[in-house]
Formats: structure tokens, sequence, C-alpha cells
């Protein structure tokens, strides 16, 4: 019998995953991401920006220092404390909301800039959140996006925990795919012009090795805590996973002990 999953299953499924572990630590590391986008979005004092699939404000907190009325939204309201905490640490101020990216609680054409750094990605339905992304935004506003590639590191670290993994649920698609130029410019549609990309690499050297790397992720990143307590009660299988994590890292540590995770910037104008 095929297990059905509501809507609102799935909906809690995705805020206990992202709530479990130490995301926060995970945010340190691709902290970058998100000021690179606020600045390849021109982001300026007095625009309406919204972040959706915020997490702990990262690419937020970058918006409100450059002085934009910044709300940050994420299905997650755990992720969203640790931002508000690191907000008040900098000294910005900017709105804090529990939504749903594939129902954003916003009326058309609310913001002047629309944007997303690894979040909007792990929406499960592509469709429904590009609409939402376009929906919120004003015309002659930016949208803009930073999203793991497909076939870069984090794309591949997807790759590598799928065979380990319980099927996901009907219509759900991989997050990676947004990091993937033609489906992103599919969803978006003519609703978008003036689409800018770049494939671009952040540079990680927080894993000495890639035993290192697998004990991070499997501690504090959600997804991977997922997969693994799903194969709690299949130790050969656990530790294949185990395995095929830890070669992966080791492979992609360069001669000086640095990472390159692959991500796909996209910033657009809303026609």
């Amino acid at each position: 019998m095929t297990d059905t999953v509501t809507p609102s299953d799935l909906k809690a499924r995705h805020r206990a995953m992202w709530a479990s572990g130490d995301y926060p630590a995970v945010a340190e590391v691709v902290r970058p991401l998100g000021e690179d986008l606020v600045a390849a979005c021109g982001v300026r004092t007095g625009q309406r920006v919204l972040d959706v699939g915020a997490g702990t404000g990262t690419a937020a907190i970058a918006a409100a220092a450059a002085g934009a009325d910044v709300v940050a939204s994420d299905l997650t309201p755990e992720l969203l404390d640790v931002g508000r905490r690191a907000a008040a640490e900098r000294g910005v101020e900017l709105s804090w909301k529990q939504a749903d990216a594939e129902m954003l609680p916003y009326d058309d054409a609310s913001f002047d800039v629309v944007l997303s750094s690894i979040g909007v990605m792990f929406a499960p339905h592509h469709q429904d959140a590009a609409d939402e992304l376009v929906r919120v935004v004003r015309p002659g506003g930016t949208v803009g996006l930073a999203s793991w590639t497909p076939t870069g590191f984090i794309g591949q670290m997807f790759a590598t925990m799928k065979p380990f993994a319980p099927a996901p649920p009907p219509g759900a698609q991989p997050p990676p795919l947004w990091g993937d130029e033609d489906h992103v410019r599919a969803l978006l549609g003519d609703r978008v012009r003036d689409v800018r990309t770049a494939v671009r690499t952040l540079p990680v050297t927080a894993f000495a090795d890639g035993e290192a790397f697998r004990e991070f992720f499997a501690s504090r990143y959600g997804p991977t805590i997922a997969v693994r307590r799903a194969l709690a009660d299949q130790p050969e299988r656990l530790a294949g996973l185990d395995a095929a994590l830890r070669d992966l890292g080791d492979r992609s540590l360069d001669a000086d002990g640095a990472m390159g995770w692959e991500y796909l910037q996209l910033v657009a104008t809303r026609a």
C-alpha cells in the first residue's frame, strides 16, 4: 500500500527536517552566497525586500544592512528565531514571518525585490514556488536566486543520498534542479526579462577530510539527518550511506584542502 502524504503532512515534515540538527552552523558556511546575492540584486535604501526561504537570514540581514525594508520568511520558525538573534547582534531591524514559499501571505506586486539564497529551491513543488516569487514582486522589480547546481558538490551530495532515501511524495521535485538555468527560465517564463546568470563557486575550507564533512552533515544538516533516521533499523545500508558520503568528501577536496561548492546565481527583472 502506498503511503499517502497530505500537503499539510509534507509541510510538517519539512519544518521538522530543517529544525533538526544545527542548520545555523551550516548557514555560517554558506553565508557569502546571501551577501553576494543582495549585492547582485542592487538592494538599496528605501526598497521593500522579501527573502523567501530565509532560514537564519543570511541574505535578509545583508539586505537590511543595505538600508532596505526587509521581510524574512521561512517555513521553519526555529530558524527565524536564530535569525532574530543574529540581526539584533548586528544591530539591524527587519521583520520575521513564518510563511510557506508555495503560498506566500502577501498581496500581488508587494515588493521591489524578491530573493532567495538556497531557500526556495527546497520547496517541493517548483512551479508553485516560482509563481509566488513572480506574483509578489512589482513590475520592474527584481527577482534574485542562488541555488546549488545539480552537478556541483551539494548536487552530488543529494545524488549520493538518493539511493538510500525514501521515495519522495508524488509531485515533489529535486531541489538542485533550481541550479539548472534552463529549468529556472522555464519556471519563470516570459514573466521576467533581462535575465542575468552566473555559475559561481563557493570555496569551503571547513573540512579536513571526507569523514569530517560526513560527520558535520550527519549531525547538523536536516536532509542528511532525515535520510539517516530512515535507515536506523538498516545498519548495513546506513554504513553504505556513510561510506558514500565520506568518499564524496575525500574526492572533492583539492590539494590545498578546499572544496568548491558550485551554485547558480540568477537575477531578473519582473516584466
